[in-house]
């Protein structure tokens, strides 16, 4: 499984778009798009996933507006620049993603970068707190240190400015926190981000459940979740097993 593309080369258009390593890109991007869907964690036709290109400055993949990502394919995905131009691909963008994509890509350094209104860790994103607590839950604990909180709305991102201010929120954190939005997951590979993705909103509802309890919750000691933080962060097969499970799975779905 290849889930980082090296040096592609000085190609262009279709070229690069069927270059093997971007292809297989091209495919992983579209299968954690479905396997998001499958997980109830789209909205409509809204919210965006993307894979910058090693060895293409500034290019990276997106999926394309209007599509359900249930049903978005591996020739579905698009290559765009960081003007929003279509490099390679059949469909056109949506502007908000390009804004806030390009930034996240150029600002922050991410390879991949996952942008949902996943149901409850936006609705995390809706309180004064405006994220995750690292310490409750072992689900949130593979967090602990890796989340930045963004408490500042500005209204859709339709211009750079908005994209460049999320990007250096994120101060070199993996997860973001939007409040009154949603929330980023970043990673150097597809799959890790993916697993980060799904088991965010996990801890997410864990929390929010707990919450609605009425009852006193129960946090651990910070040094406690970090422990957890690394044990996790050090030893990632379990993210490589997952991916190829939804490989094996959701291709044809």
């Amino acid at each position: 499984m290849s889930n980082t593309a090296h040096h592609a080369g000085a190609i262009e258009g279709d070229e690069l778009f069927h270059h093997p390593e971007i292809a297989t890109l091209r495919a992983d991007l579209a299968l954690a798009l479905r396997a998001a869907a499958h997980f109830g964690l789209g909205e409509g036709v809204c919210n965006h996933f993307s894979v910058a290109l090693p060895g293409e400055d500034g290019l990276f993949l997106l999926n394309p507006r209007g599509l359900l990502w249930s049903e978005v394919m591996a020739d579905d995905i698009v290559i765009v620049d960081a003007q929003g131009r279509v490099v390679a691909g059949r469909h056109t963008v949506e502007p908000t993603a390009m804004f806030i994509h390009a930034a996240i890509h150029a600002i922050a350094k991410k390879a991949c970068v996952l942008h949902t209104h996943m149901p409850y860790a936006t609705a995390l994103t809706l309180t004064q707190d405006c994220g995750l607590d690292t310490t409750l839950s072992q689900t949130a604990m593979r967090y602990h240190g890796r989340v930045a909180l963004d408490r500042e709305y500005n209204g859709l991102a339709l211009g750079p400015e908005e994209g460049e201010r999320i990007a250096h929120a994120l101060d070199g954190k993996d997860i973001g926190f939007l409040g009154n939005h949603g929330v980023v997951v970043c990673g150097e590979r597809i799959d890790y981000a993916f697993d980060d993705l799904y088991y965010l909103e996990r801890a997410c509802a864990a929390q929010v459940l707990a919450g609605a309890t009425g009852r006193a919750l129960r946090p651990v000691a910070a040094d406690l979740a970090q422990r957890v933080a690394d044990q996790i962060q050090g030893e990632r097969l379990q993210s490589e097993l997952f991916f190829a499970a939804l490989r094996r799975t959701l291709t044809h779905a």
